[in-house]
């Protein structure tokens, strides 16, 4: 199925995981997206068997953020080259690219350049740190500018304690996802004014962003409190508890002097709704490892199934604490379109879909990532190059 963005050409420029993940997702969702990549290729083709250091047959996480594009091959060092690109980009609705603004301007790929060539064009920048200030060109990759820098593995341990590993491309798909918002509500402003523009995001503003409530409270407060344990949390009712069987699970108890009662009917113990140590959730702040060490023990005497029982009888909000297995064989997931099957040569192939579905417009993935420049004949024969034009740039090196 086509999706809702069928007909709009994506030109998309990047390498990695933030810029091809939003041209990724666009794909999904219906455009075209021609991806330029240099002669060897995107980088990230062959990181994840070298990082794995053993002989994998796929890539899967490269196949999830490049499926349903075609791939054109430049040699962007030569003039013919960029000029591909420009011809490209002058037809293209979308420019999206995570390169260095620095970069692109040494090409002469930059928005003030190629607008000239196409003034109805959305041209998407997505960076480590933003367009502007000192640090605008600085190498980044999400551990750095999301995790590091934008405080988010800091936010995630008490003080003092070592910072966690990041799992891959958290940050660049959260910014991915931003990407694509600025990109379609530029596309809106541009039916309504028939213009073009510059758009932008980065992984340290998508950072801090994730962090929302906590860079807000210290704006508007001028401090923010130490991240706690489990002990240290101040309404013990949204915790992590551990079932008689060793499974986790969470109380998503937020509004605490709502669900306390369904909690104490849940664990049958009356007694605690009478203790003036937990009477309201101002007393149970000030008492919450008591009041954690007490529903440790009650939680240690039955396994999750009969917790989760009680706690749906009660009405008591929660949810368990699900391994990456668990979550994606997860029959909630499936029932609502969190796998699709993509084409690939032996036949179908699960993969994750991407994060939105539209049900006046339904979209379903088409093809398989390409490979790096599988794509590069079909491409320049649609800019109006004939086989005998093509030769040549081969010969010169601008096509590989």
């Amino acid at each position: 199925m086509p999706g809702p963005l069928e007909s709009i050409r994506v030109v998309e420029m990047g390498f990695w995981v933030a810029g091809p993940a939003a041209g990724g997702i666009m794909a999904d969702w219906g455009a075209d997206v021609v991806k330029i990549e240099p002669p060897d290729g995107d980088p990230f083709r062959g990181l994840f068997t070298k990082a794995a250091g053993i002989d994998v047959p796929m890539n899967p996480p490269f196949e999830l953020d490049n499926r349903g594009k075609r791939s054109i091959a430049l040699n962007l060092t030569t003039a013919e080259g960029r000029q591909i690109a420009r011809q490209l980009i002058a037809r293209a609705d979308v420019f999206v690219s995570n390169i260095r603004l620095g970069g692109l301007e040494r090409m002469g790929l930059d928005y003030a350049t190629v607008r000239k060539d196409n003034p109805r064009l959305v041209y998407c920048s997505v960076s480590g740190y933003g367009p502007d200030g000192d640090d605008r060109d600085r190498a980044a990759y999400d551990v750095g500018a999301f995790w590091s820098r934008g405080g988010v593995g800091c936010s995630l341990v008490p003080k003092g304690g070592e910072p966690p590993q990041q799992r891959g491309a958290m940050g660049d798909h959260f910014t991915a996802v931003s990407a694509v918002s600025a990109i379609c509500g530029a596309l809106v402003a541009r039916q309504r004014t028939g213009e073009g523009q510059f758009v932008t995001t980065s992984l340290l503003r998508n950072g801090l962003y994730m962090l929302g409530w906590d860079a807000n409270i210290r704006l508007r407060f001028g401090y923010i409190d130490s991240p706690y344990d489990r002990f240290g949390i101040p309404n013990p009712l949204v915790n992590s508890y551990k079932a008689g069987d060793g499974r986790w699970f969470w109380l998503l108890g937020l509004q605490g002097d709502r669900h306390w009662p369904d909690l104490i009917r849940a664990i049958e113990r009356p007694d605690l709704l009478d203790d003036p140590r937990f009477k309201d959730i101002r007393v149970r702040r000030e008492h919450n490892a008591e009041c954690v060490r007490i529903l440790d023990a009650v939680f240690a005497t039955k396994p999750l199934a009969d917790w989760g029982a009680r706690f749906d009888r009660e009405t008591m909000w929660w949810a368990a604490v699900q391994s990456l297995d668990e979550a994606v064989t997860d029959p909630q997931l499936r029932a609502n379109g969190g796998v699709v099957k993509v084409p690939v040569p032996e036949g179908e192939a699960e993969m994750l879909a991407s994060p939105a579905d539209f049900f006046g417009t339904p979209w379903s993935p088409t093809t398989m990532a390409p490979e790096c420049g599988q794509h590069s004949e079909e491409v320049l024969l649609e800019l109006g190059y004939d086989w005998e034009a093509i030769a040549k740039l081969k010969d010169s090196g601008a096509v590989p």
